[in-house]
């Protein structure tokens, strides 16, 4: 008979993982769209949030730099306010799991299924000089990323979907050979600021390899903020509306206004009625400095804390690795392969 007095095991929360590459600073889109949403997912779900460095090597790095920006990366991510211990932040290639996985998985993966992914032909078009193969194979590590943690959940852009949908495949057809091994990954879609558009051609999102006028960095200073929000594209209509298909420019910045104040589309829209789209381009420039001022003060700290960063960054490894190891193990064991 079980004992009463014998209290039950805490059932696991749902885990969630993401990962973000140290290509650059991002975006005020990427912040918008994802990484402000980091911090209040933290409440509900256990998170483990990587800087996707292994991800990154499929375009040429200057290694300089790469350390560079890893680091700032992880400083703002701190910045944004992720808590290491409520979260656990690590760099992908201080797992070394995330390899091992990503070859096992490989071999479960169809040279077909590959060769439709999308971003495989973008990225091809874009470094024709680069066609390599981590860069045919980079949804099967995304996948192992995910799939090591036993992540339920996956906040995905639209424009991620088809990755997430072939770890999904990985895992059910591992899973129908092994058994139960992985999880079953879903997505996590946020609602507001999905897409957010480039200031220069707001028919293509956001992005930081775009130019420089293009997007807003996190890390702009106020006046290169309000330089690139006045060159911003609008229509010649005059007219403060709602409408990505028919005024995408006015649009975009409404979207952005809205994400960063909290304020309902239709209120700001009333509220702007009758105004230029020089007072709609104030008061988005306003709304970007006032959220990316503290952000940016908090991150030059951190940074400054080398001592903290290199803790944090050492902790952060040691704890996805515990994780990542049952799985591991658990996956060549099933396969076949002596335990170590």
């Amino acid at each position: 008979m079980d004992n009463p007095n014998t209290a039950a095991a805490p059932e696991r929360r749902a885990r969630i993982l993401s990962g973000i590459q140290p290509s650059g600073t991002p975006t005020l889109g990427n912040y918008i769209g994802a990484m402000r949403n980091w911090k209040l997912l933290s409440d509900d779900f256990d998170c483990l949030y990587m800087i996707a460095d292994l991800h990154s090597i499929t375009v040429r790095q200057e290694p300089a730099k790469l350390r560079e920006q890893s680091k700032n990366l992880l400083a703002l991510l701190l910045a944004i306010g992720l808590d290491p211990q409520k979260n656990i932040l690590f760099f992908q290639s201080h797992v070394h799991q995330h390899a091992e996985l990503a070859w096992l998985l490989n071999c479960y993966t169809y040279m077909g299924e590959m060769s439709r992914m999308t971003q495989f032909k973008d990225k091809s078009a874009k470094h024709a000089d680069n066609i390599n193969c981590g860069l045919f194979t980079y949804p099967v590590l995304m996948a192992g990323d995910i799939l090591l943690y036993q992540a339920n959940l996956v906040p995905v852009g639209k424009d991620q979907t088809q990755h997430l949908e072939i770890c999904r495949d990985i895992a059910t057809r591992f899973n129908g050979i092994y058994g139960n091994v992985f999880t079953v990954p879903e997505g996590y879609y946020p609602k507001l600021g999905a897409n957010i558009m480039s200031l220069q051609d707001p028919l293509h999102k956001m992005s930081k390899s775009d130019a420089d006028d293009c997007f807003i960095s996190m890390l702009d200073e106020p006046d290169a903020v309000r330089r690139k929000i006045r060159r911003a594209v609008t229509d010649s209509d005059g007219e403060i509306r709602y409408n990505p298909e028919t005024k995408p420019g006015v649009s975009n910045l409404l979207t952005i206004l809205c994400a960063l104040t909290g304020e309902a589309m239709e209120d700001a829209v009333a509220r702007l009625s009758g105004k230029g789209y020089g007072e709609l381009k104030a008061e988005v420039t306003e709304a970007a400095v006032s959220t990316l001022a503290p952000i940016q003060q908090d991150f030059k700290r951190y940074l400054a804390d080398k001592a903290f960063l290199e803790e944090t960054w050492r902790q952060g490894a040691e704890r996805a690795s515990r994780i990542a190891e049952r799985t591991l193990s658990k996956a060549m064991k099933k396969i076949g392969f002596i335990p170590r």
